[in-house]
């Protein structure tokens, strides 16, 4: 990583308008809007997302992080009726789980926490991090459990209730252990998939489980001050075998999402070549971090001063990208986990399905 001396977190601040915020999910998926970046010129195109595959080629591999969310909010009581929020964050082995728990003061080493009949869990331990660790108690199937009395969290700025919680969900979701989605796949169909699919892109998994790393707000003033929480990720054997074939032939490797950027960076070795590995990530990259496996990102918009826009940041360059963001405020896109999403590319003037009426019509340059 190159050193960026003196980088401050108020400088990956913005203004975003309160409306600006989704609330709710569209009623197509893919229909959302796509802002195209390209790093190299600073120009953009207003898209829609049906449209990502007129910039992907059959040399292109796209790699999703497939993970499920689980229902992971827990509402339960003392002994003596005390209520307690007990939220699951991280799967440490056993029956035991990094937990948050509010409010902390009653949930002391040694409590148990009641949730249902036959399922409850003892606080065994503090964490650094403000948490516990918790030993759960059931009976029968703990995932079954956990459906049955559990709730899928929502983000804290999304204020209408959900019907449907499989819109919280990719679809192509199958590993069990996050507390969120990885938003940036949320507006992928199965017929977009096959789409891309008839076109010869190639697709690869690799799972994050998204916990507190992904989410937890930055609180220090420098950002190299800020650590991350540690999050559980695997690459298969197949997975790191296509992306290693497609970087030696020459082809793309297309990020979606920042928790699939953060798999692939983790799993470089300096030789350049993806491991299959099971294991706990920390990664935090921010400007100066020299990416090794990434070639272009879909990304969603991100909240100001978080860890995900200091990453897109990294990747495309922080003036680019806040230019950006100020074009999609002024062009009413929606940000956020049921907003619109970003496709970032190294030179898009590469792009075969690149028009000349596109480029006489709908893309201009980023004001930064």
């Amino acid at each position: 990583m190159i050193k960026v001396n003196n980088m401050l977190v108020s400088d990956f601040d913005y203004h975003l308008p309160i409306e600006s915020i989704a609330q709710t999910p569209l009623q197509r998926r893919d229909r959302s809007r796509l802002l195209v970046v390209d790093r190299k010129s600073s120009r953009i195109w207003h898209r829609h997302f049906y449209d990502v595959a007129d910039y992907l080629t059959a040399d292109d591999l796209l790699v999703f992080n497939d993970t499920k969310v689980i229902p992971a909010r827990l509402y339960g009581s003392k002994d003596g009726g005390a209520k307690i929020e007990v939220f699951l964050l991280k799967h440490i082995g056993g029956d035991d789980w990094q937990v948050l728990v509010r409010p902390g003061k009653k949930a002391r080493v040694g409590t148990v926490i009641y949730f249902g009949e036959g399922f409850s869990c003892r606080i065994m331990d503090n964490t650094d991090f403000g948490g516990r660790i918790a030993r759960f108690f059931y009976e029968g199937i703990f995932s079954e459990r956990l459906a049955e009395l559990g709730q899928v969290p929502l983000p804290h700025y999304i204020h209408e209730k959900l019907a449907d919680f499989s819109r919280y969900q990719t679809v192509y979701a199958r590993e069990e252990g996050s507390v969120a989605a990885p938003t940036a796949g949320l507006h992928f169909t199965g017929e977009l998939l096959q789409k891309l699919a008839d076109k010869g892109v190639e697709t690869a998994f690799v799972t994050l489980h998204v916990g507190l790393g992904t989410f937890r707000p930055v609180n220090a003033d420098v950002v190299e001050a800020h650590k991350m929480h540690s999050e559980r990720f695997s690459v298969s054997a197949q997975a790191a075998g296509k992306i290693n074939s497609v970087r030696e032939k020459g082809g793309r490797i297309v990020a979606v999402g920042t928790t699939a950027v953060r798999v692939l960076e983790s799993a470089a070795g300096a030789d350049g070549k993806i491991r299959e590995m099971t294991g706990d990530t920390e990664i935090f990259i921010y400007p100066g971090y020299d990416f090794k496996i990434v070639d272009s990102m879909i990304t969603n918009f991100h909240l100001p001063k978080s860890t995900l826009l200091m990453l897109v940041a990294a990747f495309a360059g922080k003036d680019k990208i806040l230019g950006a963001y100020k074009a999609a405020v002024e062009e009413g896109y929606r940000f956020f986990s049921f907003g619109d999403a970003m496709l970032i590319l190294l030179d898009a003037a590469n792009i075969p399905a690149l028009k000349a009426e596109d480029k006489a019509r709908l893309n201009s340059t980023i004001s930064c």
